[in-house]
């Protein structure tokens, strides 16, 4: 005889719905990691919480982190974003400014 096993179905509150949210949306996590770490079943439940209660568009069937062709990276990024993504070039660019030093004493 088979067993079947029912399927439970959790009850999450707005609160922790738009923590979630808020994590996901300002690059802290993926929604995939957000699944994983918080023990959310649905594969799409977050982002149906994304799309529900985001700040950001997500009806486009694309992280809105990455840019659309004609779309500045402004536009696609929340602010906390931007700051990483250019305290990251800064450091790159530091990087290589340290290295071509010794270079230009030439």
């Amino acid at each position: 005889m088979t067993t079947i096993t029912k399927r439970t179905q959790r009850d999450y509150s707005l609160a922790f719905k738009l923590a979630v949210v808020d994590q996901v949306e300002k690059g802290e996590m993926t929604y995939r990691q957000a699944q994983s770490r918080y023990g959310i079943q649905g594969r799409s439940t977050v982002l149906v919480w994304l799309r529900k209660h985001g700040k950001l568009d997500w009806n486009l069937g694309t992280l809105p982190f990455k840019p659309t062709k004609g779309a500045s990276m402004s536009e696609t990024q929340t602010p906390e974003q931007r700051i990483k993504e250019l305290e990251q070039q800064l450091a790159e660019t530091q990087q290589k400014l340290n290295f071509s030093k010794p270079w230009l004493m030439c």
